[in-house]
């Protein structure tokens, strides 16, 4: 793969709390401002937040990702994180995705949407490709396109993997998985940023990389469509 990190990056839940340097913590914002959105047209906010007293194994630091609340931003925040995430294993520091917000002071004035606990790995920060809990190509995708793999290796809420693909004529039509009653609004918002994570992906492995809604697109059944990577 083009980014080798897609292939062994894996979500550190225990954490050193050694604080960072001054140095890393500014490569860090930098990275931040350097980050591709999916939709530029989304206003949205990524905070570097430092939490000062750490319980042993808890992350010294989170990112705060706030955003506007219009049409694709769950998406968006998704697609933004997981390129910081992808960076982060990059530089040897670990992290995963929380839904949950920590007691925490943010300065936005956006929505908050997830966060993301990262800090010095106190567990492996890496794993094999075998390790990979995931649902085989068959089941998530028709047709064939070599970066559909990237998004197949793609982090998910409680590893649901609620998305399909279908590649065809050098494009690839994205759905998610249509939610049940009980888990409507909190799965719709959970699916939508895995499709953002995995839509990261497959940018990674892209030599141009263009996305946005068809008129064409075919139905599937049981799934929303989403968008079409061209």
């Amino acid at each position: 793969m083009k980014n080798e990190y897609i292939a062994k990056r894996k979500s550190v839940r225990k954490f050193d709390a050694t604080p960072f340097s001054d140095e890393l913590l500014a490569a860090i914002k930098d990275k931040i401002k350097a980050v591709r959105p999916l939709f530029p047209d989304i206003a949205y906010s990524v905070e570097v937040i430092e939490d000062k007293n750490p319980s042993k194994h808890n992350p010294p630091y989170y990112l705060f990702f706030s955003s506007e609340e219009k049409d694709g931003c769950y998406e968006n925040i998704g697609f933004i994180g997981q390129q910081l995430s992808l960076y982060l294993t990059s530089i040897g520091v670990g992290s995963y995705f929380r839904m949950k917000k920590p007691n925490l002071d943010s300065k936005s004035n956006l929505t908050y949407v997830i966060c993301m606990p990262f800090g010095r790995p106190a567990e492996p920060l890496f794993r094999e490709s075998f390790e990979f809990k995931r649902k085989k190509l068959s089941e998530i995708c028709e047709g064939y396109d070599i970066r559909i793999e990237a998004a197949r290796l793609a982090p998910s809420a409680f590893n649901g993997q609620n998305w399909y693909f279908v590649a065809k004529s050098g494009r690839i039509h994205c759905y998610r998985k249509k939610p049940n009653f009980f888990m409507g609004v909190i799965k719709d918002k959970l699916t939508c940023i895995d499709m953002g994570i995995a839509l990261c992906h497959i940018c990674e492995e892209s030599e141009t990389f263009s996305y946005r809604k068809l008129d064409t697109a075919p139905e599937k059944k049981g799934y929303i469509y989403m968008g079409t990577v061209i």
